[in-house]
């Protein structure tokens, strides 16, 4: 294989651009105080159904490690469906009970509006993709379903900073199967080795862009520390997004010095 210029880089959403996590604790956070508060969601747990303080904040608790370990598949249930069942058990493991699937609604659909209006585009960030679109081509990959994603991309606005957007809910294949990645590069007139892959994922992220033979996977560790034994293995690893463009002019300067001992062994041949 010969020496390629990037000319193209494929971010991850959630947690790489967008701190998703984040956004959904503080949803948490913001539903509870709302208790006190006249006609509000959490208020229901407390006034109509008598539960106390400590009940609500362990509902919200359940909810959150659900959430993390959560497996959808679309086939079965809509996102929907799923996530109002997270809250309907929450809330009768925590009080015992018949199931109450209206109020569990009143609690998904309060949550996921909180949510959304935290979903930003940090204001150096988009400075940038900006920055970089200028001479490269970007695309952001995102797996999960494709109105959930669909509905954070409008939230956080930031269809504007890429050439092209892929939701793997929309797709045969997510990531890391290579079919996706391949997809992406289609739709950029690139090659797989001319691709660089970004994201927080070391199972999707990292692991996709090494099965479709990308140029380069760049691994967001947000962690100040590194794992011994990392596995798949990255080429490079950041501890910021902002820190990318450093990593690519990296891998420029290292393109550039191996064209140029290759045009020195040829004159010399």
């Amino acid at each position: 294989m010969g020496v390629h210029s990037v000319k193209a880089v494929f971010f991850d959403l959630d947690n790489t651009l967008v701190d998703t996590a984040a956004a959904g604790r503080r949803a948490i956070e913001e539903v509870l105080p709302l208790a006190s508060r006249p006609l509000q969601v959490i208020n229901a747990l407390q006034s109509k159904h008598h539960y106390g303080e400590g009940e609500a904040r362990l509902i919200c608790d359940k909810v959150q490690a659900k959430l993390l370990k959560e497996c959808h598949d679309p086939a079965k249930m809509c996102i929907t469906d799923l996530r109002i069942s997270h809250w309907e058990e929450a809330i009768q493991e925590t009080t015992g009970g018949e199931a109450n699937r209206h109020l569990a609604a009143e609690c998904y659909f309060l949550w996921k509006t909180t949510r959304l209006q935290h979903l930003t585009l940090a204001e150096d960030t988009r400075d940038m993709l900006t920055e970089l679109r200028k001479g490269l081509r970007l695309l952001l990959l995102t797996n999960g379903d494709k109105q959930t994603q669909r509905e954070k991309i409008e939230a956080c606005a930031c269809q504007p900073y890429f050439d092209a957007i892929v939701v793997g809910g929309e797709q045969k294949e997510e990531k890391p199967a290579p079919s996706i990645f391949h997809y992406c590069c289609d739709l950029l007139g690139v090659q797989p080795e001319e691709c660089v892959m970004v994201g927080d994922s070391l199972d999707t992220d990292i692991q996709g862009g090494l099965n479709a033979g990308l140029k380069a996977t760049v691994w967001l560790n947000k962690a100040m520390t590194t794992p011994v034994d990392i596995s798949p293995v990255p080429h490079y690893i950041i501890s910021s997004v902002l820190d990318l463009p450093e990593v690519l002019q990296k891998m420029e300067h290292n393109i550039n010095s191996k064209l140029g001992t290759d045009h020195t062994a040829g004159s010399n041949e």
